[in-house]
């Protein structure tokens, strides 16, 4: 399990890693039908922001 978890960590740098809460919680809101990307843009916009 932290083999997969490393292996897919390891290609991002600094900011990538640091933006990765952000961008997976906006990829689950996305899911919600209706306001799920209403809800997720401040987090798009946070991870903007970090990179």
């Amino acid at each position: 399990m932290w083999s997969i978890i490393v292996a897919i960590l390891l290609p991002l740098n600094g900011c990538g890693v640091a933006a990765l809460p952000c961008r997976v919680t906006s990829a689950a809101l996305k899911i919600v039908p209706v306001v799920g990307h209403q809800i997720a843009m401040p987090l798009d916009a946070c991870a903007a922001a970090i990179d």
